[in-house]
């Protein structure tokens, strides 16, 4: 049969993300070069993979078949260039991890430096975004895997916990409130807060462990964005509970972070992936690291048991 590996990417590609031009995005090829490798595909083997419209693209039902044996041989393949030492110095290709910002310093750049130091020519690309992002990110196949603290409750989705993070008190280091060894939420209806709006991921899990403290905070400011928030409290706007990996410690810190009490509110960090479909040979290798370096972050973070 007349085609190659890079025929067979294109098409898993494509089955993937259900798009042509989303494909050729991921491959980092024009949308034209990636018809050619498909069309080439199907000729040699003597079918059509894909139902085109205009409005969609959607599998045959012989693609559908061949999608997974096309991802087998894909991966039986990268796992036995992943297994040669001597070659991870020309192995190239990709991983994408979509994760939330705070997880960077404390649990993706450990992770990386490991990876590409063991494999110098795969690319590592982080897309930062809010919890809902990551998980559309996911589903999508935009992303091998997430690291966030939303998704254990969707169906179609895997979730691995891997630390548990506080919320704590942000605030100036002048302020009152920085004083304290711990905060109860109670105290804040007397401060003004800043917070992130209701229906983001953090708000939801603030509000829900919240629902039965008498005197709530008292919001006086929103941003979408725990960044964002993190500004407005150093410009003096208020106090706000963030996630304690959101607070940068050390020598040149300019917020102090207080723990908060009655109730403690948590989040779980952890790995999210598509339920049923294993990780390419390049992602599980990075992804095995990344569970790995989250010992590091244990100093500032519970692990679960």
């Amino acid at each position: 049969m007349n085609f190659d590996l890079s025929d067979m990417r294109a098409f898993v590609a494509v089955a993937d993300l259900g798009s042509f031009r989303a494909a050729a995005q991921t491959l980092h090829i024009s949308q034209p070069a990636l018809s050619r490798r498909v069309e080439k595909l199907e000729q040699a083997m003597g079918f059509r993979l894909f139902e085109r419209t205009t409005r969609k693209v959607e599998l045959s039902a012989i693609g559908r078949s061949f999608v997974p044996k096309a991802r087998h041989v894909l991966s039986e393949l990268e796992n036995a260039l992943l297994g040669m030492t001597d070659m991870s110095d020309r192995l190239r290709g990709q991983v994408t991890v979509a994760c939330v910002p705070s997880s960077v310093p404390h649990l993706l750049a450990g992770a990386v430096e490991a990876f590409q130091r063991k494999f110098p020519r795969i690319r590592v690309r982080l897309i930062d975004e809010t919890a809902t992002e990551i998980l559309l990110a996911v589903v999508r196949s935009e992303a091998d895997f997430g690291v966030s603290y939303w998704g254990a409750q969707e169906p179609d989705l895997e979730f691995q916990g891997l630390v548990q993070e506080p919320f704590v008190l942000a605030c100036l280091p002048g302020h009152p409130l920085a004083r304290k060894r711990r905060v109860k939420w109670a105290e804040l209806a007397q401060h003004d807060c800043v917070t992130l709006p209701p229906g983001t991921g953090n708000r939801m899990l603030i509000d829900q462990a919240l629902s039965t403290v008498a005197y709530p905070p008292r919001w006086t400011c929103e941003a979408r964005h725990v960044p964002a928030l993190l500004s407005l409290i150093e410009a003096g706007v208020g106090v706000g509970a963030v996630p304690r990996f959101a607070i940068r410690g050390g020598q040149g810190a300019t917020l102090a972070s207080v723990r908060l009490v009655e109730p403690e509110v948590t989040r779980t960090i952890g790995v999210i992936k598509r339920r049923a479909r294993p990780l390419m040979p390049a992602a599980q290798a990075f992804h095995d690291l990344l569970v790995a370096a989250h010992r590091a972050s244990s100093a500032q973070a519970r692990p679960l048991p």
